[in-house]
């Protein structure tokens, strides 16, 4: 979905940020948006890292 933007329409979607939010505000969101981002990153490779140990573990148990 993302990747159909574009370079003409991302800088369409800054400059109505830049109007709605100002310039003082843009970079507080920004790095909220990355640190909400890093969080869902990291609960769903912590989601992943549990799924692959129990398939591991399934897998052991069967072999013995």
């Amino acid at each position: 979905m993302l990747s159909n933007i574009g370079f003409p329409g991302l800088i369409l979607i800054l400059v109505i940020a830049l109007i709605i939010f100002g310039p003082n505000k843009l970079p507080e969101i920004g790095r909220a948006v990355g640190k909400s981002m890093r969080e869902f990153k990291k609960a769903t490779e912590g989601i992943t890292d549990d799924i692959k140990k129990e398939i591991r573990e399934d897998v052991n148990d069967t072999k013995k």
